[in-house]
């Protein structure tokens, strides 16, 4: 994050504090140092009341924790400040019959070459997104990603269908002229950037609801979907893992020997045994 971008997040949340802080005071219709615990313990009912968002409720009760503590000096008021639990849902996860309606609704080669390459890896969007082309290594068959989640370098496996739908897109994209030289994006966007997470967003929806789908349909869909079939296919979870550098904790199986949940990059096959998912039409 640049110095400006770090600057304007700072200002962003002293004025997000100063609007929960002032939303308290004028529940209580006094000065805030005035407040009891019972005060703080009936605006956040309040808010409850009315529908308030588990995040929105936490953000608040963050806020006031940190201005009863630090600015007035008063624990008392600190301690009564209650967070939320944010109820935790189950993912949507598209049946492999879905995952091959969806991407085979595509058309154009750009989009179905994003969404399969964000099916078949499990990438996050913004990986996705920022791969350049010399990310591709075709000898070994893998996709290095850079600077991932937690600004980690890692490679996910490339399968041979992947590869040839990667390379069809790339000969028509040259045929355009999208693949100029000093051009270095796999999937190049607007004034020489890459496609935007947004514009990903948005392929994903648009072929889930020509593929009459119903369901909340995302990229992070896939790859949620990309991580259940390879699950189904009774792939080990530890792999799983490490393909999508996922940070859940799995507990050491003690007879298999050495922890797979230490694989070095490029992953090693004859280690793992893990093959990338196939894409679901072949």
């Amino acid at each position: 994050m640049s110095l400006r971008g770090a600057n304007c997040a700072r200002l962003l949340i002293r004025a997000t504090k100063r609007r929960h802080v002032k939303s308290f005071a004028d529940f209580v219709g006094h000065s805030p140092d005035k407040a009891t615990p019972e005060d703080v313990r009936r605006y956040q009912l309040r808010l409850a009341s009315i529908g308030t968002t588990v995040p929105t409720l936490n953000a608040g009760a963050s806020a006031l924790r940190f201005f009863f503590r630090v600015t007035l000096k008063r624990r008392d008021l600190a301690d009564a400040v209650v967070s939320v639990r944010e109820p935790r849902r189950l993912p949507v996860v598209l049946s492999v019959e879905e995952v091959s309606r969806l991407l085979a609704s595509t058309t154009n080669i750009k989009h179905k070459a994003a969404l399969s390459l964000a099916y078949a890896t499990g990438l996050r969007s913004s990986e996705v997104v920022s791969l350049k082309l010399t990310d591709i290594d075709s000898d070994r068959m893998v996709i290095r990603v850079e600077q991932g989640k937690g600004n980690k370098d890692r490679y996910v496996l490339l399968s041979p269908n992947l590869l040839d739908i990667l390379r069809e897109w790339w000969r028509a994209a040259r045929k355009k002229g999208w693949m100029h030289s000093g051009q270095p994006w796999l999937f190049p966007g607007y004034r020489g950037q890459h496609m935007s997470r947004r514009q990903l967003h948005r392929l994903v929806c648009m072929a889930a609801e020509r593929a009459s789908i119903t369901k909340r349909v995302g990229v992070h869909t896939l790859r949620h979907s990309f991580a259940t079939h390879l699950l189904e296919q009774k792939t080990d979870i530890r792999i799983i893992q490490v393909l999508l550098e996922a940070e859940t904790y799995c507990p050491p199986t003690p007879d298999r020997g050495a922890d797979l949940l230490s694989v070095s990059s490029p992953v090693r096959r004859d280690r793992a045994h893990c093959q990338a998912i196939c894409l679901p039409w072949c």
